[in-house]
């Protein structure tokens, strides 16, 4: 499947957080990701493409009814939160109002918020995807000059069947898999500490030689991350020092690191031998 590049972004990177399955902490990986980022300097934007079920606004802790400026009656001026730049159809919609809609007006719904929003230049513009490999999923990559994805997946073989659907996608339309992160790979006590893989184990390891792509981090089940980002102050941000912190900024290097050896191998020139 050909990709069709239709997009306005000012973007150096553009990168999909996807897992195919709902449920596994990928919007969570994506806004620490993404701050993780920020703290090493990147001017970064994420764009919310679960049109919906929209939940970076409350994520970022953006107030509920916050709505973007609008410009010259055509662009939307991105929401700000800890010095990222952020969209989310939550911002342009009342937070009890469903999205009855068809996955064609869903799809044009995400390429006006992608095209229309007028971002900042930026070095990466992280594009939390909703589950699942539908419309949504298709227009973005086809329309969008996606530098890679971001397989989330938990250990559970439920998350590693959805999850092995999305890599089987973005094969589909010639977008490269950065990598794999293993979410709630073990529970971590609250109480003493003790680590548990209620989800199993080795689960992320199993997807990454499978398709022989990187392993690049494992995330614990942690009371204190999901409290972090329901409260609107994720892990990176309420404790930028801890352990969890740590792991989400080696992943920023990592997913870095993937993104420069991927530009790198596609640069590279053909080389024809003559006989003559």
């Amino acid at each position: 499947m050909q990709r069709t590049v239709e997009t306005s972004v000012s973007a150096q990177h553009i990168v999909a957080i996807a897992s195919g399955k709902g449920g596994v902490g990928k919007s969570t990986t994506t806004v620490n990701l993404a701050l993780a980022m920020a703290a090493r300097g990147a001017r970064v934007g994420i764009l919310d493409a679960d049109v919906y079920g929209p939940s970076l606004g409350l994520m970022v802790g953006i107030a509920e009814g916050s709505r973007p400026d609008v410009v010259d009656e055509q662009w939307f001026e991105p929401l700000s939160a800890y010095g990222i730049q952020v969209m989310s159809m939550a911002f342009l919609v009342d937070a009890s109002t469903p999205m009855v809609w068809r996955g064609p007006m869903a799809s044009s719904a995400l390429q006006q918020m992608l095209n229309q929003t007028r971002w900042p230049s930026l070095d990466y513009l992280f594009v939390d995807m909703p589950p699942g490999t539908g419309d949504i999923q298709l227009t973005l990559c086809q329309r969008a000059n996606i530098s890679g994805a971001l397989i989330v997946t938990t250990p559970q073989d439920l998350a590693l069947l959805d999850a092995r659907k999305g890599i089987e996608m973005f094969s589909k339309v010639h977008v490269p898999i950065l990598g794999v992160v293993e979410n709630m790979a073990a529970h971590i006590c609250s109480k003493c500490g003790h680590e548990e893989p209620v989800f199993g184990a080795g689960g992320g390891n199993i997807l990454a030689r499978e398709y022989q792509i990187e392993m690049l981090a494992s995330i614990p089940l942690s009371m204190n991350i999901r409290q972090q980002v329901d409260g609107g102050k994720p892990t990176v941000v309420a404790d930028p020092k801890g352990a969890v912190a740590n792991t989400y900024g080696r992943l920023a290097a990592a997913v870095d690191k993937q993104l420069e050896s991927s530009a790198s191998s596609q640069d590279l020139p053909e080389i024809s031998i003559d006989d003559n």
